[in-house]
């Protein structure tokens, strides 16, 4: 039997994973929460389970623009906490889901191989997208304008963001970091974004390394190729001498340069599509 058939997580970490450390100091963003509303919530999902999320957003107003935030494999950590404080210091409400509660605690497990392989293979995509649509009902309900929706994730939310831009019709604009594009599919993820790139309807940003050893160029050359054949408008960006995780401030990976620009290209992006 599989213990971890029953593991529900109720809380949100604090600090970073375990996998990450010890982090680059030196390099870390922190963003404060003055003028925010900031820290954990729980969001009811359509299993009747109560999901903890980290959500922030400006301490006063309503109707603000909502970005979904899907974690990196490392889970609800700090850099995913303070993801969501940059994008409310901007003006919208921002919210990252656990999406792995039901199947473990990717952030207290220290192998990135074990996070993977007990954990992070086994949440289905269908699980996923429904819990995206629960966050989403949730920050309607909770000062989000249901007519500004945007998503944006990290590595496996890089692709989980693709996926989610083609299944929830109120989406208007994406931001998928370094995602997976293609790879053997399986019951529990049957489709990836270059299988449903022709079907996006809403515009994604691509956002990858020419020097990420995780995520092959001509995957990138060739998902450029599906999108042009659909209607989205969506573009990709390689930076050429970035790795995988260059966005990720707390980690060797991290390319300040190409980082910021990335930031400043999609913040400019949902604003040209309606989500600011």
């Amino acid at each position: 039997m599989d213990a971890r058939r029953d593991f529900l997580k109720l809380h949100l970490p604090v600090g970073f994973a375990l996998a990450v450390q010890p982090i680059a100091a030196q390099t870390v963003i922190t963003t404060d929460t003055a003028g925010l509303t900031a820290g954990e919530v729980q969001i009811p999902t359509k299993d009747g389970k109560s999901m903890p999320a980290y959500r922030a957003m400006p301490a006063r107003g309503s109707k603000f623009p909502i970005v979904l935030v899907v974690e990196e494999i490392f889970g609800i950590h700090e850099y995913i906490k303070d993801i969501c404080r940059r994008w409310a210091k901007l003006g919208y409400l921002a919210v990252a889901p656990d999406l792995f509660m039901r199947q473990g605690d990717v952030t207290q497990i220290k192998e990135i191989s074990e996070i993977i392989a007990k954990v992070v293979s086994k949440v289905p995509d269908e699980q996923v997208m429904s819990d995206l649509d629960a966050t989403f009902e949730w920050a309607a309900k909770n000062r989000g304008d249901t007519n500004k929706l945007a998503v944006t994730g990290y590595c496996w939310g890089g692709r989980i963001t693709w996926l989610y831009a083609a299944h929830q019709p109120k989406v208007k604009a994406g931001g998928a970091w370094y995602g997976v594009l293609t790879r053997p599919t399986s019951p529990l993820q049957p489709k990836h974004p270059l299988d449903i790139a022709p079907q996006l309807k809403a515009p994604v940003l691509g956002l990858y390394g020419g020097q990420d050893r995780g995520i092959p160029l001509d995957t990138v050359e060739k998902m450029k190729e599906a999108l042009a054949k659909g209607s989205s408008g969506s573009q990709i960006i390689v930076y050429p001498d970035a790795p995988h995780g260059f966005h990720a401030d707390y980690r060797e990976s991290y390319r300040k340069a190409d980082a910021e620009d990335a930031w400043n290209r999609l913040t400019a992006w949902f604003k040209k599509h309606g989500v600011a």
